[in-house]
């Protein structure tokens, strides 16, 4: 929790207190920042006519198995093909049994089964290309799409410009960058981490209100407090980050004073069926909080399904503890996912949001084509699929293909770069803008020559 209230104790060599400055600072480290969107403009970055666009991006940590879920292969061998029948759905499609719910909205969304990458079969690695479309190389840090939106679009509202539910990624094993932060663009574009799981009954957002230090204080009070730890800080007010500073801490105090931003996350005022329409667990009570946080102005939520994949029932099905088995996804992981997901989609179509909503359901990689030993599937970059719906994208298709064994491209290959591109121009980006790079020197959104998937939007 911010604490703006505790006097310092250690000081600088400039005089400053130390604590101050780390707790003003840590107001940067929420995502609140206010970026220049005119001089976005003005540079070619973002198309002002597609302002009103905004993402959801469903991150399934473990990563689904193609070939039992969106990508089936019933003519395969039974160690391909696995237990499962596939459905027809209301798109040109089929899809697991596993999936009942998908099937009934699929004529909304459209499925990528080509996408790949040459990271390492690491959970973390994928985490990180998938969701920035680079792969974490010579120390430097990819911002997350959201972080890249937020930089170059700002917030609409009180509320941040990027949110991710219910709080960021944990643990991967590979001690890599998970590529949910502000990267090279800094700690001012990380996004608004809710903490907090939005299921439980005494659900609260730890950072929307003041802290319990400033008791019922107003407003002026507040500024007046600002004023005084600004006093304490005169030999940085030339600098651009204290500038920078201060518009962060203008905005934490404008998020937590905001009735507007206390009713967006606000599940109370949402009916009970409603709220069991999406299902009343973690997962599915983050996905009715992004449609409320769209709705109230939020640009990008990202939504993580799981917050590891250890000791956690979730679609990392290797066959054997400390991961799932297939059954454990048959029975928990899909029937949560599908609920959530179709309702979501279907939510959204019906309050006329979905053209302008893009929802995404991204993973860091698929699954062994072949089940192993243990009754699971394995990590597998090779091949996995995508799902996208709205924001322009042609629903009730599947682009790109696999071959037999579901193993590799063998149709229009996408790799995350496409992926990141494809969000970003349905939100309005030129994918040719440049941001600031490390070192100061121009950074394309997309490495030169990636461009979205077209064929979702044709």
């Amino acid at each position: 929790m911010l604490n703006l209230t505790s006097r310092g104790i250690a000081h600088t060599c400039d005089g400053i207190s130390r604590r101050d400055f780390l707790q003003v600072g840590t107001l940067g480290a929420i995502g609140l920042s206010l970026p220049e969107l005119l001089a976005a403009e003005e540079i070619g970055a973002v198309d002002r006519s597609s302002d009103k666009r905004s993402c959801i991006m469903i991150f399934n940590l473990g990563a689904p198995s193609q070939v039992d879920t969106f990508d089936m292969k019933p003519e395969a061998p039974a160690e391909v093909r696995g237990p499962f029948k596939p459905i027809s759905t209301r798109g040109d499609f089929q899809l697991s049994e596993i999936l009942p719910k998908h099937a009934e909205v699929a004529d909304k969304f459209s499925i990528v089964r080509s996408c790949y990458h040459t990271s390492a079969a690491v959970h973390d690695a994928g985490w990180q290309m998938m969701q920035t479309g680079r792969q974490f190389s010579g120390g430097v840090n990819y911002p997350h799409a959201g972080a890249v939106v937020q930089y170059l679009q700002g917030r609409r509202s009180d509320l941040p410009a990027h949110v991710v539910l219910p709080e960021t990624m944990g643990r991967g094993g590979g001690n890599l960058p998970n590529g949910q932060a502000g990267g090279f663009l800094g700690k001012a574009f990380d996004p608004f981490a809710l903490m907090a799981d939005p299921s439980q009954a005494n659900f609260k957002v730890p950072d929307l209100l003041p802290p319990s230090t400033l008791g019922d204080v107003r407003i002026d009070r507040r500024r007046r407090m600002r004023d005084a730890i600004e006093g304490r800080m005169m030999q940085l007010e030339a600098s651009e980050s204290a500038k920078m500073m201060d518009k962060n801490f203008e905005s934490a105090y404008r998020l937590m004073s905001s009735p507007q931003a206390r009713e967006a996350f606000d599940l109370t005022q949402e009916t009970t069926a409603v709220r069991e329409r999406y299902g009343m667990n973690r997962f599915g009570q983050c996905c009715l909080l992004s449609r409320r946080l769209i709705e109230a102005g939020v640009r990008f939520v990202t939504i993580n399904t799981f917050l590891t994949v250890f000791n956690e029932v979730t679609w990392d099905i290797h066959g054997s503890k400390p991961f799932t088995t297939i059954e454990g996804m048959k029975n928990i992981v899909a029937p949560m996912y599908d609920q959530a997901y179709s309702a979501l989609i279907a939510d959204l179509a019906q309050r006329g949001m979905l053209d302008d909503t893009m929802v995404c359901g991204l993973a860091e990689f698929g699954r062994t084509p072949k089940v192993n030993p243990a009754g699971g599937r394995d990590h597998w970059p090779q091949c996995f699929s995508c799902t996208f719906a709205g924001g322009g994208v042609k629903g009730g298709r599947a682009i790109g293909a696999s071959d037999p064994m579901g193993a590799v491209p063998a149709d229009r290959p996408a790799n995350p770069g496409e992926v990141i591109a494809t969000i970003f121009k349905s939100l309005g980006l030129k994918l040719h803008a440049e941001l600031p790079g490390p070192a100061g020197r121009p950074f394309p959104l997309v490495d030169f020559g990636v461009r979205e998937i077209k064929e979702l939007f044709a």
